[in-house]
């Protein structure tokens, strides 16, 4: 039996040449940011939820940085495990100019100017109640945060950091670090937020790597919903106006809804952060030989990239980026 069938799409399928040239979605290492955890230790430390991810020292950083340029990868966002004596209820370390964050910004900017570095802006490592935020009676206070975020903000722009990732998602903190930073001249920095953060059960694995999990209570009066999407929008609305530079959507998989939604409303760049959850599950599957490892990933970050997402940070930079050159 032969159908008539004037339309028969997989025509357009049946040779790996015609299915790049019909491919709609291209995924290169240049759409990767790589997640680096740092400590103030000798050695490298694994980090035991999230297999094949390390706390790193400060040669580790350098070496972990040099080893993902030679792959392509060209982006690198920093994250600190502070010591728990460094923790206070003010936060103050965040700003330390001598602290962990601004040496590994100086040391990368030294060693690998072509490295673009993004550093995290938030709290929650160096507050010893575990929250983004400045914490009064229970309650996490938005304004007073927000003048330690500037502070941190400067710190980390002085040292040499490309782009300021404020995570915190307090209200107005866009405009204000904006703000801070051209008054001091650093108007060439640029900021990345944060901007759908939700209070999410993914970032487990990403709180057990910095020590930073919150003393008591939840980041829901802070962190967004994972049940609204039309909110996304008024963040996204807010964080144009006040200056942001890229805008970010977080956790990616359980939100490419939001993601697309999002790209599809700005002309801003769009990232889309691959959470420690997530890793810890594909990783998980993997190493129980329940899923092919490679091609799970890779679909998955297709996938990311196919909602819209123009920078995917992610703990499978490197190795994504060695399989795409493998073919």
């Amino acid at each position: 039996m032969s159908l008539n069938l004037p339309q028969r799409p997989r025509r357009n399928r049946k040779s790996a040449a015609l299915r790049g040239f019909a491919r709609e979605t291209h995924l290169g290492p240049e759409h990767f940011v790589l997640p680096l955890f740092l400590h103030d230790k000798p050695e490298n430390e694994a980090i035991g939820s999230m297999p094949g991810c390390f706390r790193l020292s400060q040669a580790g950083v350098l070496r972990e940085v040099e080893a993902a340029l030679k792959e392509g990868v060209t982006g690198f966002d920093l994250f600190p495990a502070i010591a728990e004596t460094q923790k206070t209820s003010d936060g103050r370390e965040a700003y330390n100019p001598a602290g962990l964050v601004p040496q590994v910004i100086r040391s990368l900017k030294r060693e690998f100017p072509e490295a673009l570095v993004i550093t995290d802006v938030a709290l929650d490592p160096y507050n010893s109640d575990g929250h983004d935020g400045l914490v009064k009676d229970g309650k996490i206070l938005n304004d007073e945060t927000v003048e330690i975020l500037i502070m941190q903000a400067l710190c980390h722009a002085e040292a040499g950091a490309d782009v300021i990732s404020p995570s915190d998602m307090m209200d107005g903190r866009i405009g204000a670090i904006r703000g801070g930073l051209d008054a001091q001249g650093f108007t060439d920095v640029s900021i990345l937020s944060y901007c759908v953060k939700y209070a999410s059960s993914f970032y487990n694995p990403f709180r057990d790597a910095l020590a930073s999990s919150p003393k008591f209570g939840d980041k829901k009066t802070y962190q967004m919903d994972p049940a609204n999407v039309r909110e996304a929008l008024r963040e996204l609305a807010l964080d144009e106006d006040e200056g942001a530079d890229i805008v970010m959507v977080k956790p990616a998989l359980p939100f490419l809804d939001v993601l697309r939604v999002v790209r599809d409303s700005t002309a801003l760049p769009v990232a889309a952060y691959q959470v420690s959850g997530e890793y810890a599950m594909l990783k998980a599957a993997a190493l129980n030989g329940w899923l092919d490892e490679r091609r799970t990933v890779m679909e998955s970050l297709l996938g990311i990239r196919r909602a819209g997402a123009d920078m995917i940070f992610t703990y499978y930079a490197r190795q994504a980026a060695r399989w795409l050159k493998e073919g």
